[in-house]
């Protein structure tokens, strides 16, 4: 685990940083990441979700006949 602190002169520069993090995880880290935020607010809200996943959505398209 990286413990490096780093001081930035603006938020900006912080935000930049943050970006270029996330964008190097791969993508599965950055999921369980989201996952586990969205445990965490429904656990400060002292609510209980229904899924405790994140819900997808199924679409389904029909090829016209060729």
């Amino acid at each position: 685990m990286d413990k490096t602190i780093r001081k930035y002169t603006n938020f900006d520069e912080m935000k930049a940083d943050e970006y270029r993090y996330w964008q190097s995880r791969p993508v599965h880290e950055r999921i369980s990441a989201v996952s586990e935020l969205s445990q965490e607010q429904y656990a400060m809200k002292g609510e209980v979700p229904d899924v405790p996943r994140l819900q997808r959505t199924v679409v389904h398209f029909e090829r016209t006949p060729r």
